[in-house]
């Protein structure tokens, strides 16, 4: 405990001195920022007043020039000032001369005016001729300027006024003289936000930098201190950053002028503070190491004072659980007997260690003789008693005996806890008198010795017991004339109810299950009734699940039980079919009052919302399907089928939430249509129908062509080829599309594997079901050792719209793909609103541009636009761009001028058996 209270005061001791330097370190440069913002503001001020000197002195004109500005004789003026502007250009660095009328017109002007900036240069002239005062003014729009507008005086009156301008460029030489550091002007507001050079830009700040010094290692600071903080935030507290081990510090000094116009220009201070930071911490290693020198010091004193002292310390502790354990001797040979005259406390303990032993020794064998005659009569005793208090105690059961007359003569503690009495109550009452009711005894055979009573306890909760009873023939003690033995039955019948229940009813939401619903529907079928199954599936409720967890779709799905329930009431029967399916039977009804319901419906869950802790909530929204019997089915499974590709209909429609099939033939072939495809995919997978197709991908600046994209076809019954479109939606609703995938990669894998040392790239599409697929991961890992490819020269594709909609999902899948060695490719880039915010942060190698701009760009120039934008985003964050749909040689030069690097279209190249692309070539060179 000292050697740690030792090492905490020193570590105590050097946060506090870090501490201390650290602070007055801040106020060195508190008091040091202030005075360089004072001396560049007073900078600022002197460059404002010389500027309106230089206006003054140009603004007395001669009697010639003062005739001539009165009748605005604009060559007069011209000449005048014509031999005096190179000279205010070079010697003052002067931008801009205008001479103005008395109305605010320019009679005269020399140099350059900010670039697409309306200065209010007419309403200053008036200003300064009718108060016969100049004045100065400071605009920043691409950049910054001084301008001071001075009154012309021709015979005591203003007939005009002189207006000159020029940069800070000496302004900002000297604030990087007084501040010794890097500086650089940041302008903020639209007019900085719309310059075309992007470089400069701080998009954190709503700004671009005008003047930067030692840009390359400067600007990546700048950029960085803009995430970290506001502008605002800048200006009261200086941020530090560390670059190649040094210290940086950036601070702001905001340029303003007198006038109401907000200030939009700053200059930021980047100072290098690595020596003073390095002093800090040289000054705090020796205020550390003096202090862990002095803790090394106290704990040498302390060790070499006690180690003797502790060494008998532990000698006497080695003997002592000996001791306990009856090693007497080993006691008395390791502690000798105390001979110095001086004694010390650990001497008296060795003492009386010895003492102690002698007398623990004597106690013992006294004790070792007495208990050997105790156990001797203990044992026989104790066997007729543990029995009997095991069977009775320890059984959980009850157990009571009773004499001839029917009395209680024994109880066990099980049978007091059941019956909440002590011992002493339930002896010597009658077994009747247990119960509440003497009759509700129901009796098992004829003998009447097994009986099932109900046993009400102190607070009223009903328990079933079943009594056997059997005389004890054996017994001459009237006391013992009967054993009864009670067993608690009561979990066992509400097991029996509860499974009762839950044969007809759904465990979650308590409506009826899929088996009760289907007996419901045959026997209204059965009865001849006309009625309607309503089909119910909540819209995007995985999504509940994944965002907020299973708890909270749970939840939801209580509430639309309870909204559908309190809509439906009477009219009809309601059962969960299961996972957020519902079902509803409203017998005798038609048309109309399906109708009626479904809005009611739609009405009610409009109003069902989940609220989370978190502050999100979860709306709940259904798809109805309506199918009518006996027109849409005679059968309760053809029925809910045709109910079921109704609501699919619903989902599909963008009009309303519900839909009604018109005719039984229509929903029987949507229906087969359905099982059709689902069974011809299963036998493709099977027997191996699909066939991979191999479009080429061209390298747009020298045509190479090493990169292929894999796409899907079936092969019909005919040998024709079936496009994917057709059967694609079905297998991703019937979850199929998760086995496709995985065999379009294991195929691709083989065909890889033969044509990588060719330097063939493949691509490969994957559907946004397998982003959801847990062993993808796994099952990828597996093929690429087992086919022997090389995962480099495969890209997986994902399509922006399924990256964006499972963002969190799809990142996590496509980083492991590359930690696996694939490569990446986002497809269909640019028809999402998000594609750009999210462009970034996906791992991803390639992007895919969507064929409907390549298509559109040679008669739409938003295309042309755009393509142009995704392009450069896409070679700024080092990713590579593909073009879809390139049809023409006038395409791939605009895509090429756009810096586009590969093409994918009919012009390059069209599908082909990727059989005969890849292996006829290799047979062909062979040959």
């Amino acid at each position: 405990m000292s050697s740690l209270l030792l090492l905490g005061l020193t570590t105590v001791f050097t946060l506090v001195g870090r501490d201390n330097l650290l602070r007055q370190f801040d106020e060195s440069r508190d008091a040091q920022l202030q005075r360089q913002a004072r001396e560049v503001r007073q900078a600022l001020n002197q460059s404002m007043d010389g500027l309106r000197q230089i206006a003054a002195l140009n603004a007395s004109p001669t009697p010639e020039l003062g005739k001539a500005l009165k009748q605005a004789d604009q060559a007069v003026i011209t000449e005048a000032f014509r031999h005096q502007w190179p000279t205010m250009q070079l010697e003052a660095g002067i931008d801009e001369l205008q001479v103005l009328d008395e109305a605010g017109q320019p009679l005269a002007r020399w140099g350059t005016s900010q670039p697409h900036r309306q200065l209010p240069t007419s309403r200053w002239a008036k200003q300064v001729i009718a108060s016969d005062t100049p004045m100065t003014a400071l605009r920043c729009f691409a950049n910054c300027r001084q301008y001071a507008l001075v009154p012309m005086l021709v015979d005591g009156h203003s007939h005009g006024a002189i207006l000159v301008s020029r940069s800070l460029a000496d302004v900002t030489r000297q604030a990087r003289n007084v501040s010794g550091s890097d500086i650089a002007l940041l302008i903020t507001g639209q007019y900085a936000l719309e310059q075309l050079d992007e470089t400069r830009s701080v998009s954190a700040w709503h700004g671009r930098l005008a003047t930067l010094t030692n840009q390359n290692k400067t600007l990546p600071l700048i950029q960085q201190a803009a995430y970290q903080t506001t502008l605002d935030g800048l200006q009261n507290t200086p941020v530090r950053l560390k670059q190649d081990a040094r210290h940086l510090e950036i601070s702001t000094v905001t340029l303003s002028d007198a006038s109401d116009q907000p200030a939009n220009a700053h200059f930021l201070l980047i100072s290098d503070i690595s020596a003073q930071m390095y002093a800090i911490d040289r000054d705090t290693g020796v205020i550390l190491a003096t202090g862990l020198f002095g803790w090394l010091a106290a704990e040498a004193m302390l060790l070499a004072i006690l180690w003797k002292p502790m060494s008998r310390v532990r000698r006497l502790a080695s003997v002592l659980p000996a001791l306990s354990q009856g090693g007497f001797d080993r006691t008395r040979q390791t502690i000798p007997q105390p001979k110095r005259r001086l004694s010390d406390e650990i001497d008296l303990l060795d003492a009386t260690v010895l003492d102690l032993t002698g007398q623990l020794e004597t106690l013992e064998a006294e004790v070792s003789s007495r208990g050997e005659l105790l156990n001797a009569r203990v044992e026989d005793l104790a066997r007729e008693r543990d029995f009997i208090e095991s069977l009775l105690d320890t059984a959980h059961v009850l157990i009571l005996t009773q004499d001839d007359q029917g009395r209680i003569s024994l109880v066990n503690q099980y049978c007091q806890d059941i019956f909440d009495q002590p011992y002493e109550v339930i002896l010597g009452q009658r077994f009747e008198a247990l119960f509440h009711e003497a009759d509700n005894a129901h009796h098992y055979g004829n003998n009447h010795q097994a009986e099932e009573r109900i046993l009400r306890g102190p607070h009223d909760e009903e328990r079933t017991i079943v009594w056997y009873h059997a005389p004890l023939a054996e017994s001459r003690d009237r006391a013992m004339h009967t054993i009864s033995v009670g067993i608690d039955i009561t979990d066992r019948k509400a097991a029996e109810s509860r499974l009762a229940w839950l044969a007809s009813r759904d465990s979650l939401t308590s409506l009826y299950n899929r088996r009760a619903f289907k007996e419901k529907v045959a026997t209204a079928l059965s009865a001849n009734n006309t009625g309607v199954v309503l089909f119910t599936d909540l819209d995007q409720f995985k999504d509940v699940n994944e965002l907020s967890g299973h708890p909270a779709g749970d939840r939801l799905l209580q509430l639309v039980a309870q909204n559908i329930e309190k809509t439906i009431g009477d009219k009809g029967t309601v059962a969960r079919l299961g996972g957020d399916e519902f079902a509803i039977l409203l017998e005798h009804a038609d048309e109309s009052d399906a109708i009626r319901v479904a809005r009611e419906l739609e009405s009610s869950l409009d109003s069902t919302t989940l609220p989370l802790p978190d502050g999100r909530c979860h709306r709940a929204s259904m798809s109805i399907g309506i199918a009518c019997f006996p027109l849409h089915g005679h059968t309760p499974d053809e029925l809910m089928a045709n109910a079921d590709v109704a609501m699919y209909k619903a989902k599909e429609s963008s009009l309303k939430r519900w839909h009604i099939l018109s005719t039984f033939d229509e929903a029987k072939s949507e229906l087969h249509q359905r099982v059709y495809w689902i069974e011809r995919i299963r036998k493709a997978l099977e027997h191996h129908e699909f066939e991979l197709m191999a479009q080429p991908i061209s390298c747009l600046a020298d045509r190479e062509i090493k990169h292929y994209e894999l796409l899907l076809r079936m092969r019909g019954k005919d040998g024709e080829l079936i496009s994917p479109w057709q059967f694609i939606p079905i297998a991703e609703r019937s979850g199929q599309i998760i086995q496709i995938d995985r065999w379009v990669l294991s195929k691709s894998l083989k065909i890889l594997s033969r044509v990588q040392d060719r330097g063939v790239t493949l691509s490969i599409n994957l559907s946004g079901s397998t982003l959801h697929d847990q062993e993808l991961h796994h099952f990828l890992e597996r093929e690429i050792i087992a086919s022997g490819a090389n995962p480099q020269q495969l890209i997986l594709e994902v399509t922006e719209t399924a990256a964006v909609t499972d963002f969190s999902i799809a990142r996590q899948v496509l980083q492991g793909m590359r930690d696996i060695g694939c490569k990446t490719a986002l497809d269909d880039f640019g028809v999402g609103f998000s594609s750009f915010h999210y462009l970034g942060k996906l791992p991803v190698d390639y992007i895919k541009i969507d064929g409907s701009f390549i298509q559109s760009m040679k008669e739409d120039s938003n295309s042309r636009v755009i393509v142009k934008a995704i392009s450069d985003m896409a070679n700024g964050l080092g990713k590579h761009s593909i073009a879809e749909f390139v049809d023409d040689e006038e395409t791939i030069k605009l895509l090429t001028s756009y810096g586009i690097e590969y093409g994918q279209g009919f012009h390059i190249g069209r599908p082909e058996s990727a059989e005969s692309t890849f292996f006829s070539t290799v047979t062909n060179e062979l040959t």
